[in-house]
């Protein structure tokens, strides 16, 4: 029967200490891969037992994984962390760029510019930077998956989140041109597209009633996706038999870009 296989696998995941990062992690450690479970600060107490409920949680299904600490925004502490993987791992073979933030609700006029650059140094440089890193170890054993997680956003415009949907867009364009880069090297890249998912990040949407109607709405399937849901289709991304798939964007959203408003007529 044919399985996803990451057995031997290295794989870091950012952000991977609650909502799809954890999704993410445990399906990876389930088919078999070694997992570098990601949160943003040791010095953050609630995040790192977070990170540490999701490695025990891993380590007791029979799986492999150990917790790593970094600020992504920070170009040296992402060297440090993969320093600290290739110490820990010996090296890694998967990368999977899911840390994230949507930032504060402001039009674009009206938004803080600290604001909105704090959303681009997360969201787009912190990925650059984890790629760079990935791309040096790659390079050398001529092998290895990136996986950026961007979003619907990054097709669809969003009011008063410009950061985010600019920073998702740009993701984007960095899949493609550093697919088109190491093509020929045995290396892979790819995004992935989640629409709405039912995450802890999300919750005051889905367990408000009518922001829950309005929101499911706007999905043809009519329901929030579930972190597995994501999940699943990265772990198969990330293995060999995704191996002819390079520099696209994967979109997982309950059809929400066939925009359902239109299903009855203009």
């Amino acid at each position: 029967m044919l399985g996803i296989d990451l057995a031997g696998r290295r794989a870091l995941i950012t952000g991977s200490s609650s909502g799809l990062g954890r999704a993410m992690a445990e399906a990876f450690a389930e088919a078999g891969a070694q997992v570098a479970v990601h949160y943003r600060s040791p010095d953050d107490p609630a995040d790192q037992a977070a990170a540490q409920a999701v490695a025990a949680a891993i380590t007791q299904a029979g799986g492999k994984a150990q917790t790593f600490a970094a600020d992504i925004s920070q170009a040296a502490e992402v060297e440090s962390l993969f320093k600290a993987v290739d110490s820990r791992f010996g090296g890694i073979d998967i990368l999977v760029n899911n840390a994230g933030m949507d930032g504060v609700r402001a039009l674009g006029w009206e938004s803080q510019t600290g604001a909105w650059e704090t959303v681009i140094r997360v969201d787009l440089l912190g990925a650059y930077y984890c790629a760079s890193q990935a791309l040096k170890r790659m390079n050398r054993q001529k092998r290895g998956v990136i996986l950026n997680i961007t979003s619907v956003h990054e097709f669809i415009p969003w009011e008063g989140y410009s950061a985010y949907t600019s920073a998702k867009a740009g993701l984007s364009m960095l899949t493609k041109t550093l697919a088109q880069e190491t093509a020929e090297t045995g290396i892979r890249v790819l995004a992935i597209a989640p629409g709405a998912i039912q995450t802890p990040i999300n919750q005051s949407v889905w367990q408000d009633p009518k922001m829950l109607a309005d929101l499911d709405r706007k999905i043809a399937m009519g329901r929030l996706g579930k972190p597995r849901e994501i999940a699943t289709v990265a772990a198969f991304l990330a293995s060999d038999l995704a191996s002819y798939m390079t520099g696209t964007t994967v979109v997982v959203d309950g059809g929400m870009l066939l925009y359902p408003a239109f299903r009855h007529g203009g």
